[in-house]
């Protein structure tokens, strides 16, 4: 048996095309664009290409970019007035800070200081309570993608036993409460998870989240398993090459033959991102406007 591979990048493509008609039809209606605000501090490199990716892609749906561009030594207390002038900006309707920050900037002071209503990445602990008792507000973007290509790939996920391998505020949680609200029956496991293999083995849905090269393979899997590889790991390169290849938490090759479905790296989760991005951004421009969220976003 020979796994179906999970098009994330179809996927997100075409979410994409989605988010950009119904931003140009809210653009007729309000009379704007949507906005969506990145806050990038200092000059690191993996950042920089991200913040990047994001302006193309948000210029690309139909929205309007506001880049901000600060110094490593940015003190917390101008970071936190642009925070608070964003949050005034009635054309800025989703707000990004890029994290990493410089290590002298405390990242939950400045996550904090965003407006729940503004924060499209979903990380404020008033859009992770709204989450965990059921309340509309903001889901990370990366479970939040991951869902939706479970979704699709599944359909209803009621009574599917779930294990989510990671328990990070920004994936694991959140993912497994998404989970736990389709109704499926969900574990987190995690480094301290008592024969993490065997907690794997029971699972109909696997979500990888640990960050460690290919650790999960074949034999932690059940046959025909749906199997959601969210790592993106670097290998050292091979002789004679500048870059390792890029691979997930998943053994890639050997878990494709007995998976019943997964995601590759790259061109799984990773794409998703930035569509889910986008769409939280068009959504929280309609609720900022007064209007009704499009169906099927």
């Amino acid at each position: 048996m020979t796994a179906t591979r999970i098009d994330g990048k179809g996927f997100a493509a075409k979410l994409r095309e989605r988010v950009g008609e119904k931003a140009s039809e809210f653009a007729g209606q309000a009379g704007r664009k949507p906005g969506l605000a990145v806050v990038l501090v200092g000059d690191d490199p993996a950042s920089q290409v991200y913040v990047g990716a994001k302006h193309k892609a948000t210029i690309a749906a139909n929205m309007e970019s506001f880049e901000h561009r600060l110094p490593a030594d940015t003190d917390a207390e101008t970071l936190l007035g642009l925070v608070d002038q964003l949050n005034r900006d009635e054309a800025v309707d989703g707000i990004l800070v890029q994290l990493p920050l410089p290590d002298h900037l405390d990242e939950q002071e400045v996550i904090a200081r965003i407006s729940p209503d503004k924060d499209v990445d979903g990380f404020h602990v008033i859009n992770a309570g709204r989450l965990s008792v059921g309340q509309t507000g903001f889901v990370p973007c990366t479970p939040l993608g991951c869902m939706m290509l479970l979704t699709d790939r599944l359909g209803d996920l009621s009574g599917l036993e779930a294990v989510v391998i990671g328990r990070s505020n920004i994936v694991g949680k959140p993912m497994a409460q998404l989970l736990l609200d389709a109704n499926a029956t969900v574990t987190i496991a995690h480094s301290r998870t008592r024969d993490l293999a065997s907690v794997v083995r029971r699972a109909d849905i696997v979500v990888a989240a640990v960050g460690r090269p290919q650790m999960i393979g074949k034999d932690w899997l059940k046959p025909g398993a749906t199997v959601i590889d969210v790592g993106i790991n670097r290998l050292p390169p091979e002789p004679g090459k500048d870059k390792g290849r890029l691979v997930g938490d998943v053994a890639f090759d050997e878990a494709s033959e007995i998976a019943g479905a997964i995601t590759p790296v790259p061109g799984g989760v990773g794409p998703m991102t930035i569509a889910v991005l986008l769409r939280n951004t068009l959504v929280a421009a309609h609720r900022n406007a007064g209007l009704d969220v499009p169906v099927g976003l």
